[in-house]
């Protein structure tokens, strides 16, 4: 049953859908990976890297609410149920218990990287499909991709 009506047609409709899912999924996926790893964070740079944790979080729920109103605005239903996310999700996560602030900070790239990665596949896929939803990955990225860089210069340089 659909109750709103798509300006897109339906192969383009469900091309925007797809990706536009998985975004909401990897999102809301990050954004509780961001907050394991803040409640869970031990080092000496306990205090710089938690407040970029939160920020991270913040971006990927404000973002979360936009993708998930983009695929309403186009007919399409957003799924963040938990079991959904749960199943769905990809992304790597913290291990249990707490976490030392290198080890954060590389969870940190490489969830960021995964996520990064994963848009650029859907940024591609919805460039004809749907320019408008194509946008907003574009900026989704941009932002995820300044946070990545921020969290790889906090372990510079490299241990051997």
């Amino acid at each position: 049953m659909t109750v709103m009506k798509s300006t897109l047609p339906e192969d383009a409709r469900q091309v925007t859908g797809d990706a536009l899912q998985s975004t909401l999924v990897d999102l809301v996926g990050l954004s509780l990976i961001g907050k394991q790893a803040h409640w869970n964070l031990v080092g000496p740079r306990f205090r710089s890297i938690h407040l970029q944790l939160d920020e991270v979080v913040t971006a990927a729920r404000e973002f979360s609410d936009t993708v998930a109103e983009r695929a309403a605005a186009l007919g399409l239903p957003p799924d963040g149920r938990p079991e959904t996310i749960a199943s769905a999700f990809t992304l790597p996560g913290p291990k249990d218990g707490w976490v030392r602030d290198t080890e954060v900070v590389g969870l940190m790239v490489e969830s960021l990287e995964a996520a990064i990665g994963r848009l650029r596949e859907r940024i591609e896929a919805t460039e004809k499909a749907d320019p408008v939803s194509q946008d907003l990955l574009i900026s989704i990225t941009a932002e995820l991709e300044k946070q990545r860089w921020m969290f790889d210069a906090e372990n510079w340089p490299k241990d051997s």
